[in-house]
């Protein structure tokens, strides 16, 4: 391959920074390379820590800021030009100067004073034997800063995220599979335990705690929160979106899915298909809600409940009427709901991501019992679902407002009802029946949500 002729400076790209072009000095007097970092944290496991800091690659213009991670590969002692000893973070990242790509390493620190935001030192230079023309410059062609004003969603490969994971079981099944499946992708996946998080709200510089400490920006969350603790935790994620965190599922989609009053009326409001439901307080109503569904056999439903639990089935007036005035007793919110005997203790689970239905399989009852949750003795398979299935599926996830959701469907003779949508469907059912596949996907689709994020620009001032 022919030698890279370079000038005493030129046009360079780190791609997997997000950094599509930065002029960079060449310093064949500096054993290693440069590039302006600020606000330098570290996050991660000890044993393999990511890095992520902030860069202002154009000269004078501070209102531009892209945010960086990167896989730490050092911590040395470096000498500056000045003869300044300086203890830095070391990363290997690839660069790009005309059409030559090659990995280099790169050292960062803060160049805010100097006129170029990289230097290419020696070694970097080594690989690709260039041969350095020192009285001139750019003889790799030119690139222009107005990509930074211009691009929407600049192509950045692959860097390591910081992602949230917001749950009260840390160790169980679909947790677990979350956090290999980003980690299996160099992301660092934290787990934090929803009632251990609180939030200081100030106009200045509102911020969530936990355990003490105010919590390093992330770069997305998931989502993961026990219905009982649904208000507490849905503050949460709106705190998160307010400090610009991809969140998997929006504080009020989740609020949206877990309100099954609310939900039905969503439902209702958008024409989606579902089962007959009826709500009310007054003791007095009993007979016509029990009326309103069509009469016995019917459901009855907690608004709390959760896999299958606080749902009853009434196979007539008289236990209708009892298991009502129960629930009413013991002042509890709950639906009266149509029985759909056409389901036959089948229902469909559809996995939606990101308006697609990714995954689907049929559950079916246990014996003795009208419900087809795994978590009450149900089994399930695998299914194919019809297009009128897949598009209510999508449409009731997309009303919610969920980017991520379980949509549960009963097959009657008048097509799909819609029986729940549930904001975080567990994944052990579903992988167990179509492979392990639902974690990876959540985890690229975050990275499709943060990778390509336009560089940060602040407005300038009048005065400015």
């Amino acid at each position: 391959m022919e030698n890279l002729a370079i000038g005493w400076r030129e046009w360079a790209a780190l791609p997997k920074l997000g950094l599509p072009a930065i002029k960079a000095k060449i310093d064949t007097g500096a054993r290693t390379s440069a590039l302006h970092a600020f606000r330098v944290e570290t996050f991660g496991p000890e044993d393999n820590p990511r890095v992520r800091f902030w860069v202002h690659p154009v000269e004078g213009r501070d209102d531009i800021e892209v945010k960086c991670t990167a896989k730490v590969l050092d911590r040395r002692q470096v000498v500056s030009s000045n003869g300044v000893s300086e203890l830095r973070y070391i990363i290997r990242t690839p660069i790009r100067i005309g059409d030559r790509e090659w990995p280099i390493e790169i050292s960062l620190c803060n160049r805010e004073t100097m006129t170029h935001r990289m230097l290419i030192g020696r070694t970097a230079l080594e690989s690709i034997e260039a041969v350095i023309k020192p009285w001139g410059e750019f003889y790799q062609g030119h690139l222009d800063y107005k990509v930074y004003d211009t691009v929407a969603r600049q192509p950045v490969e692959h860097r390591p995220l910081r992602i949230a994971l917001l749950t009260m079981e840390p160790n169980n099944y679909s947790n677990r599979r979350l956090m290999a499946a980003g980690e299996a992708r160099e992301h660092v996946i934290e787990p934090l335990e929803t009632l251990g998080c609180y939030i200081n709200i100030n106009r200045i510089a509102s911020a969530v705690h936990y355990r003490g400490k105010a919590l390093q920006e992330f770069d997305a969350v998931i989502p993961r929160i026990g219905s009982g603790i649904t208000e507490y935790g849905t503050a949460l994620v709106r705190q998160f979106e307010l400090t610009k965190a991809f969140c998997l599922n929006s504080g009020r989609a989740i609020s949206n899915a877990r309100n099954k009053l609310l939900a039905h009326q969503i439902m209702a409001e958008n024409q989606l298909p579902m089962p007959i439901t009826a709500f009310a307080s007054s003791p007095h109503s009993t007979d016509d809600l029990i009326d309103m569904v069509g009469g016995p056999p019917l459901v009855i439903k907690l608004l709390q409940s959760t896999q299958g639990r606080g749902v009853v089935l009434a196979d007539t007036r008289k236990a209708a009427s009892s298991i009502i005035d129960a629930f009413r007793n013991a002042e509890a919110n709950f639906l009266v709901q149509q029985f759909v005997a056409d389901a036959a203790g089948q229902d469909i689970r559809c996995i939606v991501l990101a308006d697609k239905v990714i995954a689907a399989m049929r559950r079916v009852s246990g014996t003795g019992d009208f419900r087809s949750n795994l978590h009450s003795g149900g089994s399930a398979m695998p299914v194919k679902i019809s297009s009128e299935e897949r598009r209510v599926a999508v449409k009731a996830a997309k009303k919610m407002g969920l980017k991520f959701a379980g949509v549960d469907l009963l097959r009657s003779k008048n097509g799909p009802l819609i029986l729940e949508v549930n904001s975080s469907p567990g994944l052990q059912g579903i992988e167990s029946v179509v492979g392990e596949t639902i974690a990876e996907a959540v985890i690229k689709y975050i990275e499709q949500n943060t990778f390509h994020q336009r560089p940060k620009i602040k407005k300038k001032s009048a005065a400015a």
